[in-house]
């Protein structure tokens, strides 16, 4: 099918540039990941953004605390990272265990080395429209965008799902390309009424298959950034097999958004040492 968005490919084609430029440029950006407790998925979340880092020339540091330590240790540890300017970004994996207040240890660090774009320094900016680092799956999601040079002014565009990490940021990124933005979530009352009238459609629920073919509009653009388990294989939050046959552009789930979120995120380390030095 050649309606396919490829987000591996249009990844790789983003690391070959970050690569190429911190090659070219002799920069020497460095991430460093703090890990809290033993999370055996955000073990292979860590190992996938350490071997990304290694194919273009990021250090890579990681952290890894017990889930016993103090609040006040994990932040000591954040403020030693904010200090040291041999490390430029910098990453608490999610989620924390539950005795965490999350929202406190985010925020201790630096915005300048928040390459998550979670701080709310970097929130408010992306809302102001100002310079920032944004959050790397909505802005991987804009990437793909722009690689199959999809155009946004004027344009409906229907977020489902309204999440801090990846449908707020959205909402904020498509008004800024002067698109019409409209967001479903949980509560909303027939979505389908949404979903419809959006030339591109952005669904990042959490619902394996919710988005079904007679909710999307002919031609449409489809992201499906959900991520599910059903029957051991992962399926997104778009009926694929159904919806793939009315869209004009589609992303796969695997191999769609994911790998462009973590292309992104390569590109705000590279973002963070730049502007920390000067250039």
């Amino acid at each position: 099918m050649n309606n396919i968005m490829d987000g591996v490919g249009a990844s790789l084609t983003l690391k070959k540039k970050i690569a190429n430029e911190i090659k070219q440029k002799n920069l020497t950006p460095c991430l460093a990941v703090i890990q809290v407790g033993d999370n055996k998925t955000s073990d292979i979340y860590v190992r996938n953004k350490n071997k990304a880092c290694d194919m273009v020339g990021i250090k890579f540091i990681n952290i890894k605390l017990p889930d016993t330590i103090s609040e006040d240790l994990i932040i000591s540890e954040i403020e030693r990272l904010n200090l040291d300017d041999n490390v430029n970004g910098i990453l608490v994996q999610l989620p924390l265990p539950p005795c965490f207040d999350e929202g406190r240890i985010i925020n201790a660090i630096s915005p300048v080395k928040d390459v998550d774009g979670l701080t709310y320094p970097n929130v408010g900016n992306l809302v102001l429209e100002n310079e920032c680092l944004v959050s790397c799956t909505p802005m991987g999601v804009m990437e793909l965008l722009d690689m199959y040079n999809v155009s946004l002014k004027g344009k409906n565009a229907c977020i489902v799902g309204r999440s801090n990490l990846v449908g707020k940021p959205l909402i904020q990124l498509l008004l800024a390309r002067d698109a019409t933005v409209s967001i479903c979530h949980s509560k909303s009352v027939d979505i389908k009424s949404y979903t419809k009238m959006a030339d591109v459609l952005i669904v990042a629920a959490g619902h394996p298959n919710l988005i079904t073919k007679d909710m999307v509009k002919e031609g449409a653009v489809v992201i499906d950034v959900g991520i599910n388990k059903e029957n051991d294989s992962l399926v997104g939050d778009v009926s694929f097999d159904e919806v793939s046959k009315k869209a004009s552009l589609i992303t796969p789930v695997p191999g769609g958004v994911g790998p462009m979120t973590i292309a992104s995120l390569l590109k705000n380390v590279v973002k963070a040492y730049k502007f920390q030095n000067g250039k």
